[in-house]
């Protein structure tokens, strides 16, 4: 019963995650093309510049939806897994146009700390106002997603509320003040925060590409914990891993009493792990004399 309340809810998640993808990409391509015209027309480089970064941001969210939809798919011939997996693709596209997106702005940014220049400033908060409107409203719909891709996504949108709220500070105090230097300054300083957080976001996506065990998953409570179980006298070659940062899968080896029920065995350490967000597991079971070639194996 808990089994299936457990896949309910992953593939709940993420029909849901495709959803909030879609919303943010349609919302996010037709906000671009309106700073194009808004920044010709208030000859604004900054508006420009995150015009740009926009269309990236655009076509990323384009590709995180496609595989977002992909990831939805169950398992075939080839991918024998499903296509889960196929989210990190979307993730790790995102991060790496982020990247890219984030050192355009500083080109733009550090050249105008040495030279600043004017443009219409009314204009610019007019832009300013509604950019923070359509992208907040973006972010809030992907601030309840939970897989690698949504929250790569939600960055993204993340970057674009901040460097509006940058926009519309910057052209209040250039409107009354003439500062111009505000404006490059805190694109400077919300680009660097926001590299600091698609940092942490290719870590976990590395992680999971590199079959490290998930996060906040510790091995060395597994042991003890299934050694608890009636039959089970030790566990060796504990291998886990995960398939998109959600859905966990294990490998272990059981070793036994002569006498055990195996099949209650097996249901018994399914539904221990169940509860440590295992989804997928495979145990083999060998008796206390047999010999396991497979003991200290994947050691140096």
């Amino acid at each position: 019963m808990s089994g299936h309340h457990h896949h309910h809810g992953h593939s709940h998640s993420h029909s849901h995650g495709t959803e909030n993808i879609s919303t943010a990409f349609w919302l996010n391509l037709s906000f671009t093309i309106i700073e194009i015209i808004g920044g010709v027309f208030t000859n604004s480089v900054a508006i420009l510049s995150d015009a740009l970064h926009d269309l990236g941001d655009s076509l990323s969210l384009g590709l995180a939806w496609y595989f977002q939809k992909k990831s939805n798919q169950g398992r075939d011939k080839t991918y024998t897994y499903g296509y889960k997996r196929f989210s990190l693709v979307g993730a790790l596209v995102n991060s790496i146009v982020l990247v890219i997106g984030s050192v355009f702005m500083l080109t733009e940014a550090i050249p105008r700390l040495m030279n600043p220049e004017s443009s219409n400033a009314q204009g610019m908060i007019i832009l300013a106002i509604f950019g923070v409107i359509v992208n907040g409203a973006a972010v809030f719909k992907l601030k309840k997603g939970t897989s690698l891709n949504e929250r790569a996504v939600m960055l993204h949108l993340m970057e674009d509320v901040l460097g509006w709220v940058a926009v519309l500070i910057g052209a209040v105090l250039m409107y009354f003040f003439k500062w111009e230097i505000i404006d490059p300054l805190l694109s400077v300083g919300i680009t660097g925060y926001v590299l600091y957080n698609v940092y942490g976001n290719l870590k976990g996506v590395f992680r999971v590409i590199l079959q490290g065990a998930p996060e906040n998953f510790d091995i060395d409570d597994i042991k003890p914990k299934l050694k608890t179980i009636e039959g089970v006298l030790n566990i060796h070659d504990v291998h886990v891993w995960s398939i998109d940062g959600e859905f966990n899968v294990m490998t272990v080896h059981a070793v036994v009493k002569e006498n055990t029920n195996r099949a209650v065995l097996k249901k018994a350490i399914r539904h221990e792990l169940q509860h440590m967000d295992v989804e997928h597991v495979t145990i083999e079971m060998e008796y206390e004399n047999e010999d396991c070639g497979m003991e200290n194996c994947c050691e140096s």
